[in-house]
């Protein structure tokens, strides 16, 4: 049974250029109808969530997709200040990352990820993981109404 699906913001946290790309293109592939904003670093990604600077008019993204190897703050700092803050820790975070660290893992989700996906390297397995993803946030969970 599936709940009926609304577009949904997604913030994507990524400083490589080339993942971002794939992303995008795991998006277009997908026919996935949300709205993806980028932060190239953890310093932006915070912007964007407190809406400071050029982010002012950001909408409250509905899922964080978020790299742990960011410049500025690194996607742990990240968390770790969106699960803090509680206007922001009811966003579900999906640390994607290129780390399949034990540690890396644990501290995620100490810190309270909602998931830890290891990015694949082939671009069919990231384009079928961003799909998942995308599945299960919109098509299999409820998410909060927007603020």
């Amino acid at each position: 049974m599936t709940i009926e699906a609304r577009p949904i913001d997604i913030l994507l946290v990524e400083d490589d250029p080339g993942d971002e790309l794939m992303t995008r293109e795991a998006f277009e592939d997908n026919r996935i109808g949300n709205t993806l904003h980028v932060a190239h670093d953890g310093e932006e990604a915070l912007e964007f969530l407190y809406r400071q600077g050029p982010h002012a008019e950001a909408p409250r993204p509905d899922l964080i997709l978020l790299d742990l190897n960011l410049p500025k703050y690194d996607g742990r700092q990240v968390l770790e200040k969106v699960k803090s803050d509680p206007d922001l820790a009811h966003i579900p975070v999906v640390v994607l990352t290129t780390s399949s660290a034990e540690e890396d893992i644990l501290r995620s989700y100490k810190l309270h990820a909602n998931a830890y996906v290891t990015k694949p390297v082939d671009l069919d397995q990231f384009i079928a993981a961003i799909k998942q993803i995308d599945d299960f946030f919109v098509q299999v969970v409820r998410l909060p109404q927007r603020k």
